[in-house]
Formats: C-alpha cells, sequence, structure tokens
C-alpha cells in the first residue's frame, strides 16, 4: 500500500480504528497473534545441529574415527573407544564455544526491551515494542526511537533523525499532509516514520501500518541475512594446515604399515602401529584450543568493550591494514560542546558578565530540548545543538525549567529550515523582574523578550546594525567556520507591556547579541589511539558525512590528515571507481559522503591488497560492513541490523576500542602460531619415536591409549595454557600480518624440525638405554613420560618467540603454570596408581629414573632459549633494517 498518498481518514478505515480511541484489547490480541511479534527475525543462522555436525566430520576427526573403526577391527576395544571419547570431547569442547558466539549477539539485544505509548480502548499507557500490531495509535516525543513504519496522523514541529535507513544526516521535518507523488524515494516520504529512527524535535501522533519484517527495516534486515561471508584468513589457513597435517599422517601409517607387511612383520601389530602413527600425527587439541584461545581472546575484549560476533574475526583483526572509521562518536565525543561565547557588548559591559549573562539565558529560552539525568549524568533529549547550549549554561546556574518560571514563553515562531531561524517571545513576571539581567534592561513586570536564534545569516537580517558590526560579524563567523566550528547568532529585543506585537512584527528591529561557537570535540583518547595505528603500520581513514572544514579540523587534530587531503562526496562520483583506486592509497579522509560511497571506499582498498576494517551503525552501511574484512557496528547507536551484518560491536563507540581489538588479535594470532608449532613439533617427536624404535630392535613403542593421552596432556591443557600468553613487547611495532602469509614460514619450520628433532632424538636414545638394561618393561613408562617433560620445557620455552623465558617472568602466565602442574598430576596418576597402570600399560618409576625422565624436559627448554639468544641480535638487526 502506498500510505504515503492516502490521507489520514483512509488510512484510519483501511485498519478499522477510530484515532481518538485506538484498537481495542481483543482486537490487538487478534492482531498480535496472526501478524506476530514487532521484531526483527533472525535467520540464516547455523543451527546447534549443524554446528555438532561440523565437528564430527571435520578431517582430523575422520581420520581418528578410521582410527577407532581400525582399532575396533583388531580387537582393541579399549583404545577404540578411548579414540572415540576425545573426538567426542574435542567435538563437543568446539561445539560449546561456537554455540555461544552464534548467541551473543541475541544477549545483546536483550538488554534493552523498548516501550513505546500507545492509546488502546481510549486511554494512554506504556507497552513493548514487541507487542505493537499495525492499527496501533502511537505517540512520539522528541528522543522516542520510532518502534514501526508509521503513517502521521498529527505532527507539531516534529524532525526525525532517518540517518540510519537514508543516509542524510540532517534530520527530516515531518508532516501528516498525503503526498502527491504514487512513489517517492523513503527520504522524501515526509508524512512517514520509519521503524528504527529517531524523533529529535517535537511531537506526533501516527498508526502503525508494518511492524516486524514487513518494515522498510525489516526488508533490509531480510536482504542481509541472507548474504554469505567468506571464510577469514585463519579459517583458511586452519583448514589448509588440517588437511595437510591429515594427508601426512595417512602416508606415514600407509608407509610404515607397508614395509611392516614387506618385512613380513603380523598383520595385526602393523595396523596397531599404523593407528598409533596417525593418532600421533594428529593435533586432536588443534580445533578445540583454537576456538577456545579464541573464544577467550573475545571474553578479554568484550571487557574491553569489544563483543565479538564471530570468533574467527578475532584473529582477522591481527592482519588489519587500513581501519576505515566513522567521525561522529568514534574519533569524537558525540556531543556538541560550546567552545566560545562572542558578546558584541548590547549592555555596555565586559564579555565576562552581564552581556554573557543575557546571550545565555537566550541561548537557553529559546530553545526546545531538555537536560535528563536519569542515573546522575546529564544527558540531551531534543536536538544536539540545543541540547549544547542547555549544558554550556547550566555549568553557570541558568536552567530551562527555573528561567521559564520566571520567564514563560507566550509565543513562538518554530525553527524552520528554510528560514535557518527560531524565535521565541517571553513574558516577565513579578519573580522575574527581581532578576538582576531584567534590572540591568530596566524591564518591568509584564514587559516581554523576544528572542532569536539561528544561522548568522539567517538572523542579522532582522537586526538593528551598521556595516561595521556586519564585517565584524562576518569575520568571526568565517574565522570559526575554518576551524569546523558550528556557529549560531543570538538576537533579542525588549517589548514593553503596553506596545502592541504580533509575529510579523517580531522578526524585526531585534540587536545582535553575540554568536555562540560549538563543535563535537574528539575524544581524549583518539589521538593517542590514531598514533598506536600508524606505529603498527595500519593506516587510520576517516569518512563522514559531514562538513570538510568540520571533517579536517578533526582530522588534523586527531592525527589522521595526510598530505591527499580531503576528498568530497561529489569529487568520490566524479572520480568513479577507476579514479577512485588510484587515489584511495593517499587519501585519509572523506566527507559528505553517503552509505553507498562507503561501500566504493571498501572495494577500492581491497582492490589494493589492503586488509579492511570498517566501522557503521546504520542499515545503509550494512553492504559496506558486510563487504569489509571486519565489519565493525556501534553498540550504542548501531541498529540491530548493522550490528548482524558486523564482525564486531563496539559498545562503547570508541575508535580506540578498535585498536586494542586489533592488539588482541595480533596477540592472539601469534598464540595459535605458538600452539601450532608446539603441536607439530611435540608430535613429530612421538612420530620419530614410534616410526624408529622399532627399527632399533623394540616392539610397538607406545599404544594408542598413550599416544591420545599424551595428545591431551599437551595439546589440550598446556595449549589452552599457551592460548592466554601475554602480548609480545612489539606486537604493535611490526607491520600487520600478510592475509598471503602461512602460519609456517621459514623460521617456523626449522624451529619446529629443531624442537621436533631434540623431543624425538633425546627420548629414543633415554628409551633405548632403558630397554637394554631394564628389559621388565619400563623402557615403554620411561618413553611415555618422558615425551610428557618433553613437551612441559617446550611449552615453558615457547612462551615467546624472540624474548627469553626469564625476562618474561615466571608467574607472569598464571594459567600455563596451572596447566604444567595439571599435567604433572595426571601424568602421576597413571603411572602410579594402580587401578590405571593396567590401562595405559605402565609401571612405577624409582626417583632415579624419574630424574632421568625429567632430563629431556630441560635439554629442550635449554636448547630452545640457546637458539633465542642466537638469533635473537639478527632478528633485531633485520626490523630495524626494515624500520
Amino acid at each position: 500500500m502506498q500510505w504515503h498518498a492516502l490521507d489520514t481518514g483512509n488510512v484510519c478505515a483501511y485498519f478499522s480504528v477510530d484515532p481518538a480511541q485506538g484498537l481495542d484489547s481483543a482486537d490487538s490480541a487478534e492482531r498480535l497473534a496472526a501478524q506476530g511479534a514487532n521484531e526483527l527475525q533472525e535467520t540464516g543462522g547455523v543451527s546447534p545441529w549443524r554446528l555438532l555436525w561440523d565437528q564430527f566430520t571435520s578431517t582430523m576427526a575422520l581420520i581418528l574415527t578410521a582410527a577407532a573403526i581400525i582399532s575396533l577391527g583388531i580387537g582393541s576395544v579399549r583404545d577404540a573407544m578411548t579414540i572415540l571419547a576425545i573426538v567426542c570431547l574435542f567435538a563437543l569442547l568446539g561445539f560449546v564455544q561456537e554455540y555461544k558466539a552464534e548467541r551473543s549477539l541475541r544477549a545483546l539485544k536483550r538488554l534493552a526491551v523498548p516501550t513505546v505509548r500507545v492509546r488502546r480502548d481510549g486511554a494512554v499507557s506504556e507497552i513493548s515494542a514487541g507487542s505493537l500490531v499495525s492499527g496501533d495509535v502511537i505517540l512520539l516525543e522528541a528522543g522516542n526511537i520510532i518502534p514501526a513504519d508509521c503513517r502521521l496522523l498529527e505532527t507539531y514541529s516534529l524532525k526525525v533523525q532517518e540517518s540510519l535507513l537514508t543516509g542524510e544526516t540532517e534530520a527530516v521535518e515531518k508532516q501528516s499532509d498525503p503526498l502527491a507523488d504514487d512513489n517517492p524515494p523513503i527520504a522524501d516520504r515526509v508524512n512517514m516514520a520509519w521503524m528504527g529512527t529517531t524523533v529529535s524535535a517535537g511531537r506526533a501522533e501516527a498508526l502503525v501500518v508494518a511492524t516486524g519484517m514487513a518494515t522498510e527495516l525489516g526488508r533490509i534486515a531480510g536482504m542481509l541475512q541472507s548474504v554469505n561471508k567468506e571464510w577469514t584468513p585463519l579459517q583458511k589457513r586452519l583448514d589448509r594446515l588440517g588437511k595437510v597435517l591429515a594427508v601426512l599422517a595417512v602416508a606415514i601409517a600407509a608407509v610404515v604399515f607397508g614395509l611392516g607387511i614387506w618385512r613380513g612383520e603380523p598383520l595385526r601389530d602393523m595396523l596397531m602401529t599404523a593407528v598409533s602413527l596417525a593418532v600421533a600425527a594428529i593435533p586432536e587439541g588443534l580445533p578445540a584450543v583454537v576456538t577456545i584461545t579464541l573464544a577467550m581472546g573475545a571474553q578479554r575484549m568484550l571487557k574491553r568493550h569489544a563483543l565479538i560476533r564471530k570468533l574467527p574475526a578475532v584473529e582477522t583483526l591481527g592482519s588489519v591494514t587500513v581501519i576505515c572509521t566513522d567521525k561522529t562518536g568514534t574519533l569524537t565525543q558525540n556531543r556538541m560542546t560550546v567552545t566560545a561565547l562572542i558578546s558584541f557588548g548590547v549592555l555596555g559591559k565586559s564579555a565576562d558578565s552581564d552581556d554573557t549573562g543575557l546571550l545565555r539565558m537566550a541561548s537557553v529560552l529559546c530553545n526546545d530540548a531538555m537536560l535528563s539525568s536519569p542515573d546522575g549524568q546529564e544527558t540531551v533529549v531534543g536536538d544536539p545543538t540545543e541540547g549544547a547550549l542547555l549544558l554550556e549554561a547550566s555549568g553557570h546556574g541558568l536552567f530551562r525549567p527555573e528561567l521559564e518560571k520566571n520567564f514563560p514563553r507566550v509565543a513562538e515562531i518554530p525553527f524552520d529550515s528554510a528560514v535557518k531561524r527560531m524565535l521565541t517571545i517571553h513574558a516577565v513576571n513579578d519573580s522575574g523582574r527581581e532578576h538582576s539581567l531584567i534590572q540591568a534592561l530596566g524591564m518591568m513586570a509584564g514587559d516581554r523578550l523576544i528572542f532569536a536564534k539561528g544561522a548568522p545569516d539567517a538572523i542579522m537580517p532582522i537586526c538593528v546594525h551598521d556595516s561595521a558590526l556586519t564585517a565584524v560579524v562576518s569575520r568571526r563567523v568565517d574565522a570559526l567556520a575554518a576551524q569546523g566550528q558550528r556557529v549560531l547568532a543570538v538576537a533579542y529585543r525588549l517589548v514593553r507591556a503596553h506596545e502592541q506585537l504580533d509575529l510579523d512584527d517580531c522578526q524585526q528591529g531585534l540587536s545582535l547579541l553575540g554568536l555562540v561557537a560549538m563543535m563535537d570535540p574528539p575524544r581524549s583518547e583518539a589521538h593517542d589511539a590514531v598514533a598506536r595505528c600508524l606505529k603498527a603500520g595500519i593506516r587510520p581513514v576517516m569518512i563522514t558525512g559531514d562538513h570538510p572544514l568540520t571533517a579536517r579540523t578533526i582530522a588534523e587534530q586527531v592525527g589522521i590528515l595526510s598530505e591527499g587531503g580531503v576528498l568530497i562526496g561529489r569529487e568520490l562520483d566524479e572520480l568513479g571507481k577507476r579514479g577512485l583506486f588510484g587515489r584511495a592509497g593517499e587519501v585519509s579522509v572523506y566527507s559528505r559522503v553517503s552509505p553507498e560511497h562507503k561501500l566504493l571506499i571498501v572495494q577500492a582498498l581491497q582492490e589494493r591488497g589492503e586488509v579492511v576494517a570498517m566501522t557503521g551503525d546504520g542499515v545503509n552501511d550494512a553492504p559496506a560492513l558486510k563487504k569489509a574484512d571486519i565489519g565493525v557496528a556501534m553498540g550504542m547507536t548501531g541498529t540491530d541490523v548493522a550490528k548482524e551484518a558486523s564482525d564486531m560491536v563496539l559498545l562503547d563507540d570508541n575508535f580506540a576500542t578498535i585498536v586494542e581489538a586489533v592488539e588482541e588479535g595480533r596477540t592472539i594470532y601469534d598464540n595459535i602460531r605458538k600452539f601450532i608449532e608446539f603441536s607439530v613439533a611435540g608430535n613429530l617427536g612421538k612420530i620419530l619415536a614410534v616410526l624408529l624404535l622399532p627399527f632399533l630392535g623394540l616392539p610397538n613403542p607406545l599404544t594408542p591409549l598413550q599416544l591420545l593421552w599424551l595428545n591431551l596432556l599437551t595439546d589440550g591443557l598446556l595449549g589452552l595454557g599457551m592460548g592466554v600468553e601475554c602480548p609480545e613487547p612489539d606486537v604493535m611495532n611490526r607491520p600487520p600480518i600478510s592475509p598471503t602469509s602461512q602460519i609456517f614460514d621459514r623460521r617456523m619450520i626449522r624451529h619446529t624440525l629443531l624442537t621436533g628433532g631434540v623431543i624425538g632424538m633425546y627420548t629414543i636414545l633415554l628409551t633405548r638405554h632403558y630397554w637394554v638394561s631394564h628389559p621388565s618393561g619400563t623402557w615403554q613408562t620411561v618413553l611415555f613420560t618422558s615425551l610428557a617433560f618433553a613437551q612441559i620445557g617446550q611449552a615453558m620455552a615457547l612462551r615467546s618467540f624472540n624474548q627469553s623465558f626469564f625476562r618474561m617472568g615466571f608467574f607472569s602466565n598464571p594459567v600455563l603454570l596451572a596447566m604444567v602442574c595439571a599435567v604433572l598430576a595426571l601424568q602421576s596418576l597413571v603411572v602410579y596408581l594402580p587401578v590405571l597402570q593396567p590401562v595405559f600399560r605402565t609401571v612405577p618409576l624409582s626417583p632415579e629414573t624419574l630424574g632421568w625422565v625429567i632430563l629431556p624436559g630441560i635439554v629442550v627448554f635449554a636448547v630452545l632459549e640457546i637458539e633465542k639468544l642466537v638469533t635473537g641480535p639478527r632478528l633485531l638487526r633485520s626490523k630495524i633494517t626494515r624500520g
């Protein structure tokens, strides 16, 4: 239906409602049952069953399941059950963490349930917005978020901020008359109010015509929820790594099995050896530990006011090369602040006394905003510009309710965007007559004051002034505007009680009181956050719909402005995609841009090879958020649709929080790489032992159950401790992680081969010695336990790639220390507890043997620490050369 083209009577008739009475309770209940709740439905999410299925069908889980089936086939029921139990354990861990991530946004949406004033059964009541139905009559006032799509019935100076839906930064003046155009753009339907937009001034009565997914907001939400996003760099790397390790595991097991059969070894023994090798090569804990590490990182980010919606995005933050950020509320305080009062000496006093006081009084009385203090902090209800005037005056003891008691408003000419000013008339009552400013003006009870405020070019024509004052005002306005400040002019006129006055006469003969300059100042932490970005090799880019001068001023203050200057939206249209590709590398400030321009900027940057983080809060920002490598929605001002399209939600709308999230992302990526190196190197040592010891005359060295136990202790517990390691000292002093880089670089391959070789060779020599000297079976327990100690030493040394363990501090990672203690306790149980010895085929170790078993951990730790000492200076020199 074209609601905007119908008059209000026809719209009410269509919904069978009398606007004076509203719907009755029974009718509204029937409509709610038929239409459903007035809320955006979440679609396109992953079901719990699909999440669980994905855990069990991963490459590594399938190989382990195959190993369990083979073990069952050769009669090793205990090993088969244990392998399946481990698969289930890690699958459930991964499922729980991903299920929590899927539900994170729903938890955020439940934090605040909006309410709305509705007329039902002839009375006005307040209900949950989710209970609204089409045909409801609702009452709107300044500060309200419009809860559904509505046809306006009556408006009273109503202005609605629709930027989230249309991209227009200025509030739209609304009216209730039908429109002649059958199909105007959404932004031009001035007799409609849209779900999710905000009333910035005035009040209205409106009729609900659409709710939930039937609204304009719901239509866009449905389109966005059907869009699939590509895998992140981490997901691609881990998938590739998992498949490579799986292929290697199967290949090694197949080769050893074939050689054994060729040598005439028993089939059962070779199947058991092949299963053992496959189990040793597979890092069973990798998916779970990576998921838990990302989830714990997400929890740490939540404490820093960043809600991670999609876990892999945590790591992607470490690869970000460009952060595209809005200005208002992200780099700035989103709170217009008066920066200067300039009085022109109407009372012949200094600018610090009566003249400035009268200027403040006029700014407060000629004002429709209100101050509210629901939680002890003053907040503005109404237009932000008018709110800034109230906040400035309140700091000097002037409050609108108190002034209006003494100087009640008796008439007004509301603000009109065409003439760019508003005017109010106030009577002086008996109590107001005692005010010092009124006495200075020589006014009496019954006299009236006219106050006007607006754009200087709208106030000056209604004032009495000479050319000299005009020149002074023009110079001051130009100077302030050049600094990116917004300037209002304020004027007054005194009218005696006996003088006749009509509204036309009010708009002439005023005297200029002065100018008020204001701006939305930068956040105190924004400059330091930008400096950290630049130091980390990340280029911050400001994208705003604001005036170019304002954008330039804020960009200069926070350190974003580059030699490329400011590019305006109109210039973007002229450049086109190809021209923007050439300019995108040098321009760091874009102004007067639309949400469509944001998408073009993201595409241009990505075509240049950049990894882009993009902030946004409106529905029209959602395509850019979806296209960006990391979409960042605003938690305080953002719409649910923008949050649904994002990877991360800033709960405090602060640019510094993005930078902190980047640091966390880099730290998590470092920790994941450390764990992968730890796991692969440790598994290499186990493979060498299982592969080479039979060639030295020993029987099958370790059972699948023993290998699974070791992997559970090391990949599981120690890996979890490594996942919460503190940031490296240089984490924000190095370039971003290249999206094309591999997890295993040259240094990591060398380190893995060195560590795996040391673990394998030392444990082989130790085991061979005990097999010769203690043929009773101690040798298998020695190998089993020495591998656990070797990886404890490896984990402690691998806390940092290049910083010595002794410089980091023994207690700086208490979680890892707790995991080491847990590994020691659990390994002691399977060695010394009689009930577990037959299960794990262990025997108790004497104190002397235990001393030898601990030695591999000390050797591995020492080798890795020496390697850091040797390669550290070379790494430092290479960093200095790159810098």
